[in-house]
């Protein structure tokens, strides 16, 4: 009789927390509308390709050469180019921000080119945004060497280079920065509904009174807190199809690994951030505080230092240091390998291992801390 009046009560405590989801609008909304708000946002809105960049042409003198270049630039989808008279007016239009680059072509181009020497191009980039500056350096480095070796063969020339480049893209071939992003989105997502959502719960709950109310009830507080865990489990769930669904089906991200690989590393991940939503709802019973340690403590860190967009290999050795206590940090980095690599097993289950112990973790805290009392 005990045994099946605690799962007749866990089952009545998940009904009542589905009831409340249902009833909540908020968390609906945190569940399945931010999810695709963050989608639309990060796929069309947010993008780390420099694509149409504005680029101003100079040329000193015209000739059929200088034509042929710039024709090539015009030609490219990475550049926007804007051909001006002078390198003042492209000076003043760098300075005010209309172009990113100029490409400045001297008065003997042409006789230039056809000696040994060469003929050297002048590029001047905007490097105030670092990042743009680099890109369309290397675009125009490109633009120039594929131009060169297309203009040697049309003479019938061999276009001598001491090392010839033979480049080959793995994973994303595209080069598209959307396929990046959007996997990583999975992990930010499953925060909110896991960490935010669940911490948000839990304090509106003791600030409701509905709390005490569950506390003088005969129900133990294990079984309080596995009904939250399982109707959250099931909200995440949800959340994480959803997101995963439109990736794929509204974006074409790939999708090269296993999506029952997917699906238990991304349980793994929200029984997680579930712990970590307990584990602050333990420390805090006000909607406002918990929800500010929630971010703080969870979202803040899975968005800046988890590599959903900056490389942590590039950060600061302490700060790489700290990137080992953000969970998020693991997950990012197996779903981003299942959507564009596949079934990578040695960053896979390392990083699943991790998660194990993440959960572990911050579900044991909540268990520790949890009692059946107000105080």
């Amino acid at each position: 009789m005990k045994r099946g009046g605690a799962s007749m009560r866990l089952a009545g405590l998940v009904k009542k927390e589905f009831l409340q989801i249902v009833r909540d609008p908020s968390s609906i909304a945190i569940a399945f509308v931010m999810p695709i708000f963050l989608l639309i946002l990060f796929g069309y809105g947010v993008s780390l390709d420099a694509d149409h960049v504005p680029v101003a042409l100079v040329a000193e003198s015209h000739s059929a050469d200088t034509a042929d270049f710039f024709a090539s630039l015009e030609a490219s989808h990475y550049f926007a180019p804007i051909r001006m008279t002078s390198m003042a007016e492209a000076d003043v239009a760098l300075r005010q921000g209309r172009v990113n680059a100029i490409v400045h072509l001297r008065e003997n181009f042409a006789e230039r080119l056809r000696r040994p020497n060469g003929a050297p191009i002048q590029v001047i980039v905007n490097g105030v945004d670092a990042n743009t500056a680099r890109l369309a350096q290397g675009y125009v480095t490109g633009a120039w060497g594929a131009w060169l070796t297309r203009w040697a063969g049309q003479r019938g020339m061999d276009l001598i280079t001491p090392v010839q480049l033979q480049q080959r893209v793995w994973f994303n071939s595209e080069l598209r920065s959307r396929n990046y992003l959007v996997p990583g989105l999975v992990a930010i997502i499953m925060t909110l509904i896991g960490a935010l959502l669940t911490a948000l719960v839990m304090a509106r709950e003791w600030e409701r009174g509905t709390m005490e109310a569950l506390l003088v009830t005969p129900a133990t507080m294990n079984e309080i807190l596995l009904g939250k865990l399982f109707a959250y489990f099931a909200l995440g769930t949800g959340g994480m199809l959803l997101t995963v669904g439109l990736a794929v089906g509204l974006f074409d991200v790939p999708l090269r690994g296993s999506f029952w690989v997917l699906w238990v590393c991304a349980s793994l991940f929200l029984l997680a951030a579930l712990g970590m939503g307990l584990t602050i709802s333990t420390l805090a019973r006000n909607q406002f505080v918990a929800g500010q340690i929630a971010i703080i403590a969870t979202f803040l860190p899975a968005f800046l230092l988890s590599g959903f967009i900056f490389d942590i290999d590039s950060m600061p050795p302490g700060v790489q240091v700290v990137t080992h206590v953000i969970v998020a940090r693991y997950f990012v980095a197996i779903v981003q390998t299942l959507f564009l690599a596949g079934d990578v097993w040695s960053v896979v289950l390392p990083n699943a291992l991790a998660l194990v112990l993440m959960a572990a973790i911050f579900l044991g805290i909540t268990w520790h801390k949890s009692r059946k009392r107000l105080d």
